[in-house]
């Protein structure tokens, strides 16, 4: 079976560090055995189509040749179109109304055990809010991206896995796009 899929990359082409070329990127993928590969933005996003049975090697496999020709290993994981939509459905801070402007995901590389979510603090960065459903964290950052404590580095280290994030608008545009050409 072929899937379409996003691989969501962590930390490449942020503040100048860790600089990977999307050109170069997709032709790493395209390498990998996976057909229809297309970039968005510079941060790491590429949507491509692959056998569902290659899925759980890419991840492993791209982050090695990342670090064979760019000297870093950056960390990667995947959604498939299907597992996108439903994060995009969950989020509670759009049912409940909240601007899209303010709106982001955290992808989860792993889904986080019920103790260790115990252990973050719904007060850390006010005016901000956040929800743990399943593999995404849901954040609502009026104040923006910046200025806010609830960041990567907190939620790795409170739920011991890895995590990247995405702004809304950027994940409702790669849903599009795994949805371009009948592929979703």
């Amino acid at each position: 079976m072929i899937d379409t899929q996003v691989a969501l990359f962590r930390g490449i082409n942020v503040g100048g560090k860790n600089k990977l070329p999307m050109k170069e990127l997709a032709e790493l993928f395209a390498a990998a055995g996976c057909r229809d590969v297309r970039t968005h933005i510079q941060s790491g996003n590429v949507v491509f189509r692959c056998a569902s049975s290659q899925s759980a090697k890419l991840p492993g496999i791209i982050s090695e040749s990342v670090a064979a020709l760019f000297g870093h290993k950056p960390p990667v994981l995947l959604r498939t179109a299907e597992q996108l939509e439903r994060a995009l459905r969950n989020n509670p801070f759009l049912k409940s109304g909240s601007p899209e402007d303010q709106l982001h995901v955290l992808f989860l590389a792993d889904v986080p055990a019920p103790d260790r979510v115990k252990l973050l603090d719904p007060h850390r960065s006010p005016p901000d809010q956040f929800e743990v459903r399943g593999q995404e964290i849901y954040l609502r950052l009026p104040n923006g991206v910046a200025d806010s404590r609830l960041t990567s580095a907190y939620f790795d280290s409170k739920l011991a896995t890895w995590c990247t994030i995405r702004n809304w608008r950027t994940v409702t545009k790669l849903l599009d796009l795994m949805k371009a050409e009948g592929r979703g």
